[in-house]
């Protein structure tokens, strides 16, 4: 078929995917549905249930995704402890003389519990489990602890292990184990614009915030904070094996799924009530994922056998966009889709697509996930669907587009951080390229 055609093709799949979509079809079962269309538009000769049985078996029988469930689990172990309430207590001593003050700990609290969550809503909702109270009760804005919190939140997908870039690393077919690395400094990044963005606001509405609280001994502060050092102690190990090679993604998931029994066990947080609504809670993320998984790799194949992936590229190129003019338009495109679905959703539907386009562009795919990450970040905190403001809606109280208009600063500190990546890939590419010189 020639180009236009295939465009044409493109079309109508897409128009069938979102009226399944709109009419509450699973997002998995969608994508099936619409590789089944696509297939008919193959070659003579290709076998189309022997397809969707190959896809589904080599995907689901994949060594790197087993990594997936091992850090849902560990996560979901370490959310029914008291792991919240602790990290209050040891970083809000701390804090006392920064402005903003207890603000920060939604800030450094995310980022610590991201690091072995691997989801933003589940980091969401175990810090404003407690600081939300905790803010409230101390007289602290509540537009600016909400916002904090909204933003914070998606570093669970930032700071690895993180979920999505495991599904993004299955589908371009890169390194899990680079991709964590590439998203460490960008994480730094982002907890530093949110910090900055915070003592700002603070420095400008100093009537806001509440007076310093009492100064503690150095003694105090260390006792507060030494509940934290198994987890420390966990999140150093994990990433320790995997800067220096001594494990793969698989085998690091398996370690920190034994740290987080131990610590569980140790906190005397782990009944076997406790246990059985962890093994559940991954088996139910897990089964979610794979079969959104599975849609989508059918509907990738599917769409590689009618070749329109390289029509669209082609289409797309005869435009003559610049590098940054293409991760321009990208970035406007993925703002809209986070209005609409959810971002898991969003990295499965697109990679066929556009990895064409951006390896033709000369980007790198390693720096394209963590790019497509930050733009994962936006959709949780963007209306209607935002993932983070419905956690902060249900325990706030607040409807989502109050939390919404919270998170708005925060999300522009997103786009500055997709901006200054852009500009500067090599802050993304720089701890995979030590890690890996080959």
């Amino acid at each position: 078929m020639d180009n236009g055609l295939l465009i044409e093709v493109s079309g109508i799949i897409l128009g069938t995917l979102l009226l399944l979509l709109v009419g509450g079809v699973w997002i998995g079962v969608a994508l099936l549905v619409c590789g089944f269309i696509a297939m008919q538009f193959a070659p003579a000769g290709i076998q189309i249930g022997a397809a969707l049985a190959t896809n589904a078996w080599s995907g689901s029988a994949s060594w790197s995704l087993a990594a997936l469930p091992l850090f849902v689990w560990m996560g979901e172990i370490l959310y029914r402890t008291r792991l919240s309430d602790e990290m209050f207590r040891g970083l809000a001593p701390w804090l006392n003389w920064l402005p903003g003050r207890l603000v920060h700990v939604n800030v450094l609290g995310c980022g610590l519990f991201g690091a072995v969550s691997g989801s933003s809503a589940a980091t969401t909702a175990m810090v404003a489990k407690i600081t939300l109270p905790e803010l409230k009760k101390r007289g602290y804005d509540e537009m600016i602890s909400l916002g904090s919190l909204a933003g914070a939140g998606t570093l669970g997908f930032l700071v690895p292990p993180s979920i999505t870039m495991i599904v993004y690393a299955v589908a371009a077919n890169v390194s899990i184990i680079q991709m964590f690395l590439a998203g460490l400094i960008p994480a730094v990044i982002v907890m530093v614009l949110y910090i900055s963005a915070i003592v700002v606001w603070a420095l400008r509405n100093p009537d806001k915030c509440p007076p310093p609280e009492p100064k503690t001994s150095l003694a105090s502060k260390l006792k507060e904070t030494r509940n934290l050092i198994p987890l420390a102690l966990l999140i150093a190990t994990v990433f320790s094996a995997l800067l220096m090679g001594w494990a793969t993604a698989t085998e690091c998931a398996a370690w920190g799924v034994l740290g987080s029994l131990v610590i569980a066990a140790w906190q005397k947080a782990l009944t076997w009530k406790s246990f059985m609504d962890s093994v559940m809670g991954a088996t139910r993320m897990t089964a979610m994922i794979m079969l959104i998984l599975t849609g989508a790799g059918y509907m990738s194949i599917a769409m590689g056998y009618t070749g329109i992936p390289a029509a669209l590229a082609s289409w797309v190129d005869g435009f003559g966009l610049s590098p940054y003019a293409l991760i321009a338009v990208l970035t406007v495109m993925y703002i809209l889709l986070g209005c609409a679905i959810d971002g898991l959703s969003m990295i499965v539907l697109t990679t066929v697509v556009v990895l064409p386009m951006i390896q033709q562009a000369g980007f790198d795919l390693i720096w394209f996930g963590i790019f497509l990450v930050l733009m994962v970040e936006m959709a949780q905190i963007t209306p209607p669907v935002g993932f983070n403001l419905f956690v902060l809606q249900t325990m706030s109280g607040r409807d989502s587009l109050t939390v919404a208009r919270a998170a708005l600063p925060f999300f522009f500190l997103l786009v500055a951080t997709a901006a200054i990546i852009t500009v500067f890939p090599d802050i993304v590419m720089f701890l995979p390229r030590m890690a890996f010189p080959g």
